[in-house]
């Protein structure tokens, strides 16, 4: 059987060891490297399945390694799972909206950083091939050629902005979204940006989804996400 093969970025040896012990263990085949620019040339040389950066590098900042995998049209689909000590919300956002797909604090347990790998993988293979394919959320069908949502075969009313979010959301259920990728989703980039707008957005789309509005939930200091399992009772975010 085949091994998924992870890039790991970590200048702590220690912590290196530990979690290529904890990967491998699970099955996966993992290149550790100390050094940014190292990691940086081979993971653009030979793409892995996976990558786990560390932000506190020696030669690098991790956020700037992020941003050139994710401007490079060879590695920026790669899933990125970020580890730092540093638990700062300005460093957690600056990473998600760069394009890192989770983040995790340092101290953290090896079995949660496998649970947040495998995650972080699953979601990936979950996501559409394209577009404007159908998607099945628990009792929602959305479908992004009609801008419509059906919740039990009644088709439900919403703007443009609230079925892009929606649409958005539920491509990638637990993902975590930034208030500033939302509205570029939903506007385009070069939309003036303001955390009420998006406030009052999320606000209209709960109300419109009633009793399923705790579906969407609430990510303190980050944005918004849908819940991953529309059937798991509600949890504090």
């Amino acid at each position: 059987m085949s091994r998924t093969t992870v890039a790991l970025v970590e200048d702590d040896k220690d912590v290196s060891a530990l979690i290529k012990k904890t990967l491998e263990g699970a099955n996966f085949e993992v290149a550790a490297y100390e050094a940014g620019k190292k990691g940086l040339e081979r993971i653009q040389a030979q793409p892995p399945a996976l990558v786990i950066l560390d932000l506190n590098l020696p030669d690098m900042d991790g956020l700037d390694l992020c941003k050139q995998l994710k401007s490079d049209r060879a590695t920026q689909s790669i899933p990125l799972l970020m580890i730092s000590a540093r638990d700062d919300e300005a460093d957690i956002v600056s990473g998600l909206e760069l394009g890192a797909d989770d983040y995790v604090t340092k101290p953290f347990s090896p079995r949660v950083l496998l649970a947040r790998v495998r995650a972080v993988l699953r979601r990936r293979e979950r996501e559409e091939v394209g577009q404007d394919a159908v998607l099945a959320y628990g009792d929602y069908l959305i479908d992004p050629r009609r801008f419509e949502i059906r919740y039990k075969e009644q088709i439900l009313q919403f703007t443009k902005s609230e079925f892009r979010i929606m649409h958005l959301f539920c491509r990638k259920p637990g993902w975590v979204f930034t208030r500033n990728q939302i509205v570029e989703a939903v506007h385009g980039e070069m939309t003036p940006v303001t955390a009420r707008s998006v406030d009052v957005l999320i606000v209209g789309l709960r109300q419109k989804l009633g009793e399923n509005g705790a579906l969407i939930e609430t990510v303190r200091g980050i944005g918004y996400r849908v819940r991953e399992n529309p059937q798991a009772p509600e949890e504090e975010a």
